[in-house]
């Protein structure tokens, strides 16, 4: 065991039965990788239970087995990314404990066949997977089921994204239009909404009928915002190349050479969902994405997005992502409020 070295004035525990060093080779990147204040080593120690001590470019950390390794492992991996420019966020860090326990998870899945081929450990998607913004900002998926999302949206024109708030569903799928349109994949980008009134009444709103269904489409304009300039959103939005529309405006119509996102699909009802599905034409991709739990419909009414994953899940080539508090991305008592939320719906059945 290393000689006891003070961090943060407490001493590392004797108890501790494994430590590991990693020496880096550029002081002058350091205040990057560790944050300000040592704020992404410190959220490191708290996210594995493990102590880090540093002296110079040479850090040592001390802990559990386990938790020692994996700390090894995201902290040579930001290291790497820290080299090629990247900027370090608690983001990146809880992204890379992301892959690693779904990794770790896997291959004790694979433990119990036979014969198992042991696989190595995988990181968050290099560069070239990743989303590049007009601001040179690189989306990379931040979880397996974010990586699988992806990936599914990259190989199949139909897809069902599913789960809780936070999860980058919408996100990802605006960023995904984006950069296919870009590439010239597709001619046009449509995103749409079933402009559901949760518990509030449209009518007592002010404002013609565009002004008062902004606010249900504010979340893909921002997701819009992050991807290109103002000023090119409102010229492709002239021109057609985007629309940005409720979910009504798509009846009786058939969508051809279109990235077309629908949006809290949740609300929809069986008609609505059926309609929206049958307007794919050909050279389109549709990506629905919605939060079963949190539909704004009566009581009596089945959600589309329901209807639609009893019927459907079993199609060949028409993938469901199902996310899950552990994708969450948002802060981290998102994640717990969601646990709960769920842990009371289960006591309820």
């Amino acid at each position: 065991m290393h000689s006891i070295i003070t961090y943060r004035g407490n001493e590392i525990p004797k108890d501790f039965n494994k430590s590991a060093s990693l020496t880096f080779d550029d002081n002058t990147l350091l205040p990057v990788l560790f944050g300000e204040h040592n704020a992404h080593l410190h959220h490191l120690e708290d996210l594995l239970h493990i102590q880090i001590a540093n002296r110079g470019n040479e850090i040592t950390i001390s802990g559990d087995t386990k938790p020692v390794s994996m700390a090894k492992n995201i902290l040579s991996y930001l290291w790497r990314k820290t080299k090629e420019g990247r900027d370090i966020t608690i983001n990146e860090i809880d992204s890379a404990y992301r892959f690693l326990v779904n990794n770790k998870e896997q291959n004790k899945d694979m433990s119990k066949e036979k014969a198992p081929k042991r696989t190595k450990t995988k990181m968050p998607f290099d560069e070239k997977a990743g989303i590049k913004t007009y601001k040179n900002k690189l989306i990379s998926p931040r979880s397996p089921n974010q990586a699988a999302y992806i990936d599914a949206i990259k190989h199949h024109d139909m897809v069902f994204g599913i789960g809780p708030a936070g999860t980058g569903k919408t996100f990802l799928a605006v960023a995904s239009a984006v950069h296919m349109f870009q590439q010239g994949h597709v001619e046009r980008m449509i995103f749409c909404r079933p402009a559901v009134e949760a518990g509030e009444n449209l009518g007592f709103l002010p404002g013609d009928m565009r002004e008062k269904i902004d606010p249900y489409l504010r979340p893909i304009m921002d997701a819009l915002h992050e991807m290109m300039p103002g000023e090119t959103i409102n010229k492709k939005m002239e021109n057609g190349d985007i629309e940005i529309a409720p979910l009504a405006y798509m009846r009786g119509r058939t969508l051809k050479n279109a990235f077309v996102v629908l949006d809290e699909a949740q609300n929809t009802t069986s008609m609505q969902m059926k309609m929206f599905l049958t307007r794919m034409g050909q050279g389109t991709h549709m990506i629905i994405t919605g939060d079963p739990s949190q539909t704004d419909l009566p009581n009596h009414v089945e959600s589309g997005l329901k209807e639609a994953t009893r019927i459907l899940n079993n199609v060949d080539d028409i993938p469901f992502i199902q996310f899950n508090a552990k994708d969450v991305v948002r802060h981290k008592l998102v994640t717990k409020i969601i646990k709960a939320y769920d842990k009371h719906d289960e006591s309820k059945k």
